[in-house]
C-alpha cells in the first residue's frame, strides 16, 4: 500500500506472529479479525484515516515477508517497497485510493523482505465499504510471484478468490461490502516469467 499522508503509529505490542491490532480510532469488527487469522494466504487490512496504517497482519503475511505484526502494525505497508521506483504500480495504487469508483486494485510491486531479500509481491486489493458508502477498510493480499511457478500462482488465484467469497457474509454481519472483483491471472507461465527476469535484472545491477 502507497502512503498518502504522515500518520501516528501506536503503541507495539508483545511481539509475536499472530494477528495484532494497535490502538487506533478504527475498530476491527471481531469476525473479519478471525478471519484474517485464520487466513491461509498473506492477508492485511489497513485503516483508511491518516496514513493508511496497517490495522492487522496474519501469520502467512509474516511468513511472506519477515515482519512479525508488531512491527508493521500502525505502519503504511509501503515499508515494504523500501527505495524502489514502482511508478506503474504506485500509480496504479494511488488511483485504487483516490478515485472513489475504483473497488480493487491488482498489480505487481517490486517489494523487500525484512531480511532485505526482493521478491515481487502480486498486490491485491480491495475496499471494504459501510452500507453508509463509507470505506471502512482497505482489504489486502499478498503472493511472491517471482520464486513461484504456473501452478503455483493457479491455486493461489483460487484461494485468493475462494477467501473472497468466504469474505463476503461475514463482512455483512457488520453491514459491510467488498467492493471489486478479482481478475484472474490469464497466463501465469508469462507472470512468473516477468518477475523472474525482474529478479535477474536487479542482480545484474547490484540492486539493492
Amino acid at each position: 500500500m502507497v502512503e498518502q499522508r504522515s500518520g501516528t503509529v501506536g503503541q507495539v505490542g508483545a511481539k509475536d506472529t499472530s494477528v495484532q491490532v494497535r490502538q487506533t480510532s478504527q475498530v476491527v469488527p471481531d469476525d473479519l479479525r478471525r478471519y484474517c487469522e485464520h487466513g491461509h494466504i498473506a492477508l492485511a487490512l489497513a485503516g483508511v484515516s491518516d496514513d493508511n496504517p496497517l490495522l492487522l497482519v496474519n501469520e502467512p503475511f509474516h511468513k511472506l515477508t519477515g515482519y512479525d505484526a508488531p512491527e508493521v502494525v500502525g505502519r503504511n505497508c509501503r515499508l515494504l517497497q523500501r527505495d524502489a521506483e514502482n511508478q506503474e504500480a504506485r500509480e496504479k495504487i494511488h488511483a485504487f485510493l483516490e478515485d472513489d469508483r475504483v473497488g480493487a486494485v491488482r498489480t505487481t510491486i517490486l517489494n523487500f523482505r525484512k531480511d532485505g531479500r526482493p521478491f515481487v509481491n502480486l498486490l491485491y486489493m480491495s475496499k471494504l465499504r459501510a452500507l453508509s458508502g463509507e470505506v471502512r477498510f482497505l482489504f489486502a493480499s499478498q503472493f511472491d510471484v517471482s520464486r513461484s511457478q504456473p501452478e503455483l500462482l493457479t491455486a493461489y488465484d483460487a484461494e485468493l478468490s475462494r477467501t473472497l467469497t468466504r469474505l463476503r457474509p461475514t463482512l455483512a454481519e457488520s453491514g459491510i461490502v467488498i467492493e471489486g472483483s478479482l481478475k484472474a491471472i490469464a497466463n501465469t507461465v508469462a507472470t512468473v516469467a516477468q518477475a523472474k527476469l525482474t529478479l535477474a535484472d536487479l542482480d545484474g545491477t547490484g540492486f539493492p
